[in-house]
């Protein structure tokens, strides 16, 4: 993080990334001196309403203003050409113009605002890949959005959505789908038992996601350790925490997914009970880098063999199977989601993008994340030339076929 001052004083001449967190209400026009190098300005956790034209930073390839006070999508990137990412998480937001953004965009985040409406010409950026919409207050989407044909990530939940459009089904890439918590949703009526949070031992953090926090707590009534799932609060960059748990709550037991033991649900605290999963469990991948937008990652010197590639692949078939049977899309299945130990055993976590459907067809958006999910594991794995290997590439390529009608359904997946 830089300082305003060292801005001021012209101590970041040639700088690629710059990051001020000061409470500007103004934008620092020293900013513009920097146009020779700067690829990634970050004022997030600011107090700006407007900022100027940005034409001049023609290297700028990754733009964040989240958490300002802006009510309007400003109308200050069209220039920007080489702009590919654009975050606004967290603003007051409730009007975009029409024809205001580049066409160069592939990852938008509008989450957290009060959008009411997209502009017709949100169809117009067929390079976007990646649209975080959650939390907003739309209505409908505008239909000019199914010519977005290279989406494939898109956040619809917690909104006021009426239906979801039937060209959803048609985006030949759309691969991770989240749409809880709307007007049209399935609400399913679930319960569990309830735990006190009071009663639990918590021990140390295990870990930390979009929705919660996830704590190590000794249990009383089990005479057990377990996992404590603590949420944020009632709303998450993926939706609502009620939504997350009430998945949680439906999926019922099964090998390849955390068995959900209690709720916890008192004075504006949710969180869940879980399985305390060994250490012996590691995260299969990493998320989406900003160069890789939607698909994950590994440590470079990871590497896995075909086989264990395939016995991943049909662990995670058999949890889709089941989850899809109760009508559960998971919205986020990736390698990061996954836990992994070294007999290949997996456990497939993380439902805070999930949602319940009533239409098949939202299946098959999942099975490409399937194929998506395979083809990630393809690319380091350490023997390309043996037949687990052509099996699974054959896989991968039939769940990612552009025609979504053509796609298999989990079940219909043969190993």
């Amino acid at each position: 993080m830089q300082t305003l001052k060292q801005l001021n004083n012209n101590e970041l001449k040639g700088i690629k990334k710059l990051t001020i967190c000061e409470n500007l209400s103004e934008f620092p026009n020293k900013i513009f001196d920097l146009a020779d190098s700067l690829e990634i300005l970050d004022l997030s956790n600011n107090k700006l309403t407007t900022i100027p034209n940005l034409e001049k930073l023609t290297k700028l390839k990754i733009a964040f203003f989240s958490y300002n006070l802006f009510t309007e999508l400003p109308n200050a990137f069209k220039g920007c050409i080489n702009l590919y990412m654009l975050g606004l998480k967290g603003n007051k937001i409730e009007f975009i113009e029409e024809d205001i953004l580049p066409l160069s965009i592939s990852w938008l985040i509008l989450t957290d605002n009060k959008i009411k409406t997209l502009p017709n010409s949100i169809g117009d950026l067929t390079k976007l890949q990646k649209f975080p919409l959650a939390g907003n207050k739309l209505t409908a989407l505008p239909d000019t959005m199914q010519n977005c044909k290279n989406l494939e990530l898109l956040r619809l939940s917690a909104n006021n959505l009426k239906e979801i459009p039937s060209w959803i089904f048609e985006l030949p890439k759309l691969s991770w789908l989240a749409f809880s918590g709307n007007d049209c949703s399935i609400q399913p009526q679930v319960d569990l038992e309830k735990a006190c949070l009071e009663k639990l031992d918590i021990k140390e953090q295990l870990g930390e996601g979009a929705s919660g926090m996830i704590y190590k707590a000794f249990c009383p009534t089990l005479e057990k350790d377990v996992a404590l799932k603590l949420f944020k609060g009632a709303i998450t960059s993926d939706g609502y925490a009620l939504d997350e748990m009430n998945t949680y709550m439906s999926i019922g037991k099964h090998n390849n997914l955390i068995n959900v033991i209690a709720k916890i649900d008192q004075e504006e605290k949710l969180g869940l009970l879980l399985e305390l999963i060994p250490k012996s469990y590691e995260n299969l991948g990493f998320p989406p880098t900003f160069d890789t937008c939607t698909r994950d990652t590994f440590s470079p010197e990871y590497k896995i063999s075909s086989q264990s590639i395939y016995e991943v692949a049909k662990h995670i078939q058999s949890a889709a199977i089941h989850l899809h049977e109760k009508n559960i899309m998971h919205g986020d299945l990736y390698a990061h989601n996954i836990l992994i130990n070294e007999d290949n055993h997996c456990y497939l976590g993380d439902f805070g993008a999930s949602s319940f459907y009533d239409n098949k067809n939202y299946e098959k958006i999942e099975v490409r994340a399937f194929g998506c999910l395979i083809d990630d594991l393809l690319s380091i794995c350490s023997n390309k030339e043996d037949s687990y290997f052509k099996t699974l590439s054959t896989i991968s390529q039939r769940c990612m076929i552009d025609d979504v009608k053509a796609r298999p359904l989990f079940n219909q997946i043969s190993f």
